[in-house]
């Protein structure tokens, strides 16, 4: 059976999959969750019967706010959604334009049997993932899901800004050397931490009360998240996509992720004792940008003094604190309340540094 999003009908896992969602201890992982949305019963069906044998649990809806209702209540258990182009009400672009609203991660499809250029330029604007045609092959249909599944994953080890670059130019990513202001920040007391907490619980924070929500905040921010490193953030503002005014936003990014923290924070002790203080430090100056790495593993990265001195101030950063370098303070044009300290000596910078506090 399959399960349908309007009436609960669950269909009968597979012993592959039973066998998929058990660790060594016997604890439930979260299963892959497909949505198929259509307003033809014949072609949902087929859909079903083609999929049946594949690692997910196939849902169905019959409409788009039937389709949208579902992922709000499965928000962070879809992996996929598949919608025709044309049905009643909500049309397959506006119903994955509003899917992907909500949740960016999901893999969006649309499914047609007339593409128009209007149509595909429209998808492509809004972000959709991939296209399939009818009528469908189940072979064929079943590898396209796949492979446009593979291809949503692989963005997401680059940033968004990166990839669109990637796919604009032939040689937008070469090296260069240019002014950027880089973000580190860092959790306050982890390692204690980490010695009590188990590793699922551990993962679970990191990526939900910390990585995600603040992530968001750097994204919506035009800024650029290099890597995570431990519990440490790295972030570039000015590249690859260059701006003027990277220094503000990289310390108004800092100033609104604090905040966050500080919200995450209140509701993490009150619930289980975890606690999200960050240090974050914030530098700014000339960097060599470009893809580095091994022959297997490569990644678009800022090396640079400026990066050495943002993850020392942040080092320095007490729990709330936002620590800035001189340079950036002056692209800041007192458009931001700072207090100025005591210059400091770090380790693998030779003179003393000037140090600025941001004022909350």
């Amino acid at each position: 059976m399959t399960r349908h999003a309007d009436t609960g009908v669950k269909r009968r896992s597979t012993p592959c999959e039973r066998e998929q969602v058990k660790n060594a201890k016997g604890t439930p992982y979260l299963m892959d969750k497909l949505l198929f949305i259509d307003d033809e019963e014949g072609i949902r069906r087929s859909v079903v019967r083609a999929l049946k044998n594949e690692p997910y649990e196939t849902y169905t809806a019959e409409n788009g706010d039937l389709g949208i209702a579902f992922v709000k209540k499965n928000l962070f258990k879809m992996a996929t959604v598949i919608s025709d182009y044309k049905m009643p009400g909500l049309n397959g672009l506006e119903t994955l334009s509003v899917i992907g609203s909500m949740n960016p991660e999901i893999t969006r499809i649309i499914l047609t049997g007339y593409t128009t250029m209007e149509a595909a330029i429209q998808a492509t604007n809004d972000g959709i993932d991939g296209f399939l045609t009818k009528p469908f092959d189940n072979v064929e249909l079943r590898a396209k899901i796949r492979t446009i599944n593979v291809r949503k994953r692989l963005k997401q080890f680059v940033s968004e800004q990166v990839y669109k670059k990637i796919e604009k130019a032939q040689g937008a990513l070469k090296p260069s050397f240019h002014e950027v202001s880089i973000l580190f920040s860092d959790i306050r007391g982890f390692t204690r931490m980490s010695q009590h907490v188990p590793p699922d619980k551990l993962a679970s924070f990191l990526n939900n009360d910390y990585f995600a929500p603040l992530g968001e905040i750097v994204y919506k921010s035009n800024g650029v998240v290099d890597k995570h490193i431990g519990d440490s953030i790295m972030v570039v503002f000015g590249a690859p996509v260059a701006h003027d005014d990277h220094a503000i936003q990289a310390v108004k990014t800092a100033m609104a992720m604090q905040r966050k923290a500080m919200e995450i924070d209140k509701k993490l002790h009150e619930k289980n004792g975890l606690r999200l203080k960050i240090g974050i430090g914030v530098s700014t100056g000339k960097v060599f940008s470009g893809i580095l790495g091994s022959l297997r593993i490569k990644e678009y990265t800022s090396v640079g003094m400026p990066v050495n001195i943002a993850a020392r101030l942040q080092g320095i950063a007490n729990g709330g604190e936002i620590l800035i370098g001189h340079k950036t303070f002056q692209k800041l044009s007192d458009k931001i309340d700072v207090e100025a300290l005591p210059p400091v000596t770090v380790k693998g910078i030779d003179e003393p540094i000037i140090v600025y506090k941001v004022k909350p």
